[in-house]
């Protein structure tokens, strides 16, 4: 059973301060639990339902800081979903890892301002499917450890290092390294036509106002993806999070690591 101090501390949580002061976010759901108990996260709280705990090994329950049986009606009283799973954990946040050096050895995403949860979420696990390490976040992109963020980045990541930076900053000092930085935008050269390199930083803008203004001088290479219909209303742009998948595709199918 969850006290209710527990309880009232584990809501908390859900607010980027608080979270950022006690460096500690919340996963739910039963695949990604086992995730990061795989990969030996850092679990300093885990709620989950009789079941679900019986079903863990030896190994996973012992990184655990504290294990606390649950019953629905608990879950109910701390998940952030209407519907929730049989377990939930506090996880320690870990830092990301910071090497400059990353920028040339290969791709590299910058989102500018993206503020959606679920694309944010969801760029990251393209990201991770595709083999890109580094994601660097303008400040006032969506928090990597909002709950929604999480749901829809699957446990991606895991194998991602997320990192927030003042992007004029980064791409400065990327231009300096003759880095080449792709820009997603309307009046680009097509992606299935441009001749894409194997390194270079990928940006990406708001989802309604794009790349902003004090960024575009830093893009070396303009691209974007061709519209191919005439239909005029409701089709004025592609999702950042699908256009991001997109580009990675082809990035991926230039590089020729298709199999």
């Amino acid at each position: 059973m969850i006290s209710r101090n527990k309880a009232a501390y584990i809501i908390t949580l859900r607010k980027k301060k608080v979270r950022d002061e006690e460096k500690l976010f919340v996963i739910e759901g039963d695949k990604i639990i086992r995730e990061f108990l795989e990969a030996k996260a850092k679990v300093r709280i885990l709620i989950a339902l009789p079941e679900f705990l019986n079903s863990l090994q030896v190994f996973h329950k012992q990184g655990i800081g504290e294990i606390i049986p649950a019953t629905n009606d608990d879950l109910k009283k701390v998940s952030s979903l209407k519907t929730p799973h049989n377990a939930l954990a506090i996880i320690e946040m870990s830092e990301p890892v910071r090497d400059p050096a990353d920028l040339i050895k290969g791709l590299t995403i910058a989102l500018d301002c993206v503020q959606d949860p679920g694309n944010l979420g969801t760029i990251i696990r393209s990201a991770a499917w595709f083999g890109i390490k580094n994601v660097y976040c303008s400040e006032d992109s969506a928090d990597i450890y909002n709950p929604k963020v999480i749901q829809a980045s699957m446990g991606a990541i895991l194998h991602v290092n997320v990192i927030y930076a003042f992007l004029p900053e980064l791409l400065e000092r990327a231009r300096k390294m003759s880095v080449k930085i792709y820009g997603a935008l309307i009046e680009g050269e097509s992606i299935y036509s441009y001749k894409l390199g194997s390194s270079g930083i990928i940006l990406l803008g708001n989802e309604s106002k794009g790349i902003s203004e004090e960024l575009l001088p830093f893009i070396t290479d303009r691209i974007m993806i061709p519209k191919l219909t005439d239909a005029q209303q409701g089709i004025d742009s592609l999702n950042v999070s699908m256009a991001a998948s997109v580009i990675l595709s082809e990035f991926t199918r230039g590089r020729g690591r298709v199999h």
